[in-house]
């Protein structure tokens, strides 16, 4: 999708204008107004209404790139092929805004499918939910003849995601852009900008078994929904301000309605926080978007909050990681930047050790967009990272600023040790290609 939104405008949606109750610590936000919305129940993942859908190929290839199992994901892209990915059930869900493809967990093409099978809809965002065995995504869906902009959110019946699932097509008729989502228990959080109610939960159960969801509308933004890895019902909302970190978290009250809290806000304190520059590339004078102060992805693992950010280091963009207790107090902080490179488009993940993975790209004035990773063991020295890991080199320029949701990591869920990215690379057309590629944890 053509971003037609600034970063700037972004944080608007997400973080600086939430309501003004919400700046009282002691503050319980109850939800502004409630729906019940039908499912649209898919017999299989190939299957829409009764209609076998359209086979989409694509990706598949295993093989062994610097010492990792990695295979090729989404292969027709353009600039804006905002891959993501879910692991879980023995297989790797791919999502993009041209579908959603299956693999087996060593690389293997399983099933494929334009993402009009799931209602349509744009900027796909993943999950494999490990407490109730089941995959999570949603769908943004702007040019909706009934102009309600719905967020499709679709859930599996079971963790085997060629098999059945359900489909709720929540009106966002004031969004503007596909937003974050977030998983607990209990709970399935959606937040994105527009409008005046910009969160909503809905029971993870009830969605599970394709029963009419009652949607639980929210105020404002309550941040961005969290991944919520710890066995909670509880599910945590993260916003960052210019100098706070601000906690939040939906929990049931006792009629079994959510409420919000707000956990706590205190001042990050961070020495680099300024928004990313454009990065350079090879061959052009066009320069790339290079992500979001605002992290993709954010991780609830062992009581703790876990992601990463990219932040101008130096006038350059870097990757920046963290990982906050729930006061907002911060454990460890790490850099990875470069003095030649610009580090873009990043996300994390973490496993059941703590041990962490850091998916980006690199770009410079005399090299193409290029997947990479690092990561960490729980036992390294504290704010470190291993030696950066190249997972190909790009092959041409891109011919516009726009770059997407470019990247995703995510833990495996059928161990919750082996960590997993997902990358773009440029084509010899500068369009965004993808790798798919495992980091085992054993």
């Amino acid at each position: 999708m053509k971003k037609y939104l600034t970063t700037a405008f972004l944080l608007i949606g997400f973080g600086m204008t939430l309501i003004n109750a919400q700046s009282n610590i002691n503050t319980v936000l109850k939800p502004s107004r409630t729906e019940v919305i039908e499912p649209i129940r898919k017999a299989s993942f190939t299957t829409s209404n009764g209609v076998e859908c359209k086979e989409r190929k694509q990706g598949g290839n295993p093989r062994m790139v610097s010492g990792y199992l990695a295979f090729d994901g989404s292969m027709d892209g353009n600039r804006q092929v905002d891959p993501q990915i879910a692991v879980g059930g023995g297989y790797v869900l791919h999502g993009t805004n041209s579908g959603l493809i299956i693999y087996d967990k060593k690389g293997n093409f399983v099933e494929g499918v334009s993402q009009n099978c799931f209602n349509k809809g744009i900027d796909p965002k993943l999950f494999f939910d490990a407490h109730n065995k089941v995959f999570g995504f949603d769908l943004w869906n702007p040019w909706d003849a009934e102009k309600k902009k719905p967020v499709n959110i679709s859930i599996s019946e079971t963790s085997d995601p060629t098999g059945a699932w359900n489909t709720y097509a929540v009106p966002a008729r004031e969004g503007v852009d596909g937003g974050g989502i977030g998983y607990s228990k209990k709970w399935i959080g959606y937040s994105f900008p527009g409008g005046k109610d910009r969160t909503f939960v809905i029971d993870m159960e009830d969605a599970i078994a394709g029963k009419p969801v009652t949607v639980f509308h929210f105020p404002g933004s309550l941040g961005h929904p969290i991944a919520m890895q710890d066995a909670i019902e509880d599910l945590y909302f993260f916003q960052i301000t210019r100098t706070d970190f601000i906690i939040r978290r939906v929990v049931t009250s006792k009629d079994g309605t959510p409420v919000c809290e707000t956990v706590s806000k205190t001042a990050h304190g961070l020495k680099y926080f300024g928004w990313p520059p454009q990065s350079p590339q090879k061959g052009t004078d066009q320069k790339t978007s290079s992500g979001d102060r605002n992290p993709k992805n954010l991780v609830f693992q062992n009581g703790d909050i876990w992601f990463s950010q990219a932040i101008n280091y130096q006038g350059r963009s870097a990757v920046q990681w963290h990982q906050v207790k729930t006061d907002g107090t911060i454990v460890q902080t790490g850099l990875i930047s470069s003095k030649n490179s610009s580090y873009i488009q990043t996300t994390l993940a973490v496993n059941k050790n703590n041990d962490v993975l850091i998916g980006f790209q690199e770009t410079s004035d005399v090299m193409f967009i290029s997947p990479r990773l690092t990561y960490r063991k729980a036992s390294d020295p504290k704010g470190t990272v291993r030696k950066i890991v190249s997972l190909g080199e790009g092959k041409g320029f891109t011919d516009g600023v726009s770059w997407g949701d470019y990247s995703g990591s995510v833990i495996d869920g059928d161990n919750f040790m082996d960590l997993w990215t997902i990358q773009s690379i440029t084509d010899i057309n500068g369009k965004g290609d993808t790798v798919i590629v495992k980091v085992p944890f054993n």
